[in-house]
């Protein structure tokens, strides 16, 4: 299995290009994101048996009833969260197995991410320490209240669909902040929610399919 891994890496960066080509064609502009998507190794994010599918622009599943985002949407939604300039401070509710933190880790000065299955987030700690990544910060909890103690942020990425707005994830926003997230259950909307001197904005951005947001005590 570890050499199946290897030469999976070997051939890596061709089908990563290849994956980035197709993100362009689907709409995605923002190259500060496709140069760093172009450089993340996917493939050790997924089980072994799912390496060769990495690259592919899919989700996948990663265990526990979780899945890894398909890259458009990875793309998309770290656009969205870059804006024009890129905030300093970001939560990431729902650390998974650790890509789209990889992605933000790379674009942004701190990332606290926060997950609510135990094995999940140890082994997404570990590969992303493995990696090479000091600015994330972690915590097992729910991630539907954020991280108080931390807050404000200046942008909130939720990777996992809450039934309707948590507003504790909007509080936890600073003036001009941006929070991203999926919302709904049978129906999902991609959600832009705004901070403004006045009060939120709130855009719909496009209609989505994720996986529901684990809440509950640890």
């Amino acid at each position: 299995m570890k050499d199946q891994h290897q030469g999976i890496g070997m051939t890596s960066q061709r089908t990563r290009d290849r994956l980035i080509v197709r993100l362009r064609d689907a709409g995605v502009v923002d190259e500060r994101v496709l140069e760093v998507m172009a450089s993340i190794p996917r493939h050790l994010f997924v089980d072994e048996a799912l390496a060769t599918r990495a690259y592919e622009d899919t989700a996948l599943p990663i265990g526990h009833g979780q899945t890894i985002s398909q890259p458009y949407i990875v793309a998309l939604m770290t656009s969205v969260l870059l804006g024009e300039a890129p905030p300093q401070r970001v939560l990431e509710v729902g650390t998974g197995c650790g890509y789209q933190t990889a992605v933000l880790a790379k674009l942004v000065t701190e990332v606290y991410t926060v997950e609510r299955l135990e094995p999940l987030m140890k082994s997404a700690r570990r590969r992303l320490v493995g990696m090479g990544h000091r600015n994330i910060i972690y915590r097992l909890a729910d991630g539907s209240l954020g991280w108080p103690e931390k807050a404000p942020f200046d942008a909130i990425i939720t990777t996992a669909a809450a039934p309707e707005l948590p507003l504790a994830l909007r509080e936890q926003l600073n003036e001009g902040g941006r929070l991203i997230i999926p919302v709904g259950e049978d129906s999902q909307e991609l959600r832009l929610i705004v901070r403004t001197a006045d009060g939120f904005t709130d855009e719909l951005l496009e209609l989505v399919n994720f996986v529901p947001l684990v809440s509950g005590k640890v």
